[in-house]
């Protein structure tokens, strides 16, 4: 019986940049139909439909906000993909989360407004 210990993976910095990158372009790629899904799945309930058809009852979240967590996402996003590849590796990190939490809470926004 051959009992060895389990190896311990270690992360490179090519591997971690391209982690970062991988995680950046599929937040990029995934913003447009996050919202075009929440919007969907918003003006589908009755709060909705009454909002679209006779505009009662509609979301109080201002529609700058919703722009202002769009963009939001959009330029952490691209900021992770632009920092150099060498240095910045936490500050690429803590826009890619910038990117995903401003991207989920778009959707969100979006929900809780139908």
């Amino acid at each position: 019986m051959n009992t060895t210990a389990p190896q311990q993976v270690t992360l490179t910095p090519r591997h971690k940049y391209r982690l970062l990158v991988g995680w950046a372009v599929a937040g990029l790629v995934s913003l447009l139909p996050t919202v075009v899904l929440a919007w969907l799945a918003a003006v589908s309930t009755e709060r909705g439909g009454r909002c679209l058809m006779s505009g009662e009852q509609c979301s109080t979240i201002p529609g700058s906000a919703l722009y202002a967590v769009f963009w939001l996402s959009v330029a952490a996003g691209l900021t992770a993909l632009v920092r150099p590849r060498a240095r910045w590796t936490y500050a690429r990190l803590g826009a890619v989360l910038v990117q995903w939490g401003a991207q989920l809470t778009l959707g969100a926004m979006i929900l809780s407004g139908a």
